[in-house]
């Protein structure tokens, strides 16, 4: 007795579900290698727009990516230093309140990483 192309169907139904299913983790163990292995660190490693040198970097690329008119990246140029400037300040202002707060212990280990913040973010 042949089998009835119904009949059939069931198992190449799950034979195709399975597949799909074995690329797609397969794929999701290979993404959380990569990341496990430095990928997520390189993903970050652009400089902040509000330092200087991300600025720089920022007003190229969006200058070349919006097709901004001299004008408008003169404008954008000066909109990005007065958030640059702003950032500064608060980070300025905000550091001594939060300090006030914390005891000795928690006073150094906020200063450390502080610390590392900025020399990750400093070009």
């Amino acid at each position: 007795m042949t089998p009835s192309p119904r009949m059939a169907w069931p198992a190449s139904r799950w034979s195709c579900i399975s597949t799909v299913a074995l690329v797609f983790l397969t794929g999701a163990v290979a993404g959380a290698v990569v990341l496990n292995l430095g990928g997520h660190k390189w993903m970050h490693q652009s400089t902040p727009f509000w330092t200087e040198a991300g600025k720089e970097i920022s007003l190229q690329r969006w200058k070349r990516e919006l097709d901004l008119t001299p004008d408008q990246a003169r404008e954008l140029e000066t909109i990005l230093d007065d958030f640059g400037l702003y950032y500064r300040n608060v980070v300025s202002e905000i550091k001594p309140r939060i300090l006030k707060i914390l005891n000795d212990e928690q006073k150094q280990r906020f200063t450390r990483l502080v610390g590392e913040a900025q020399h990750k973010t400093s070009p």
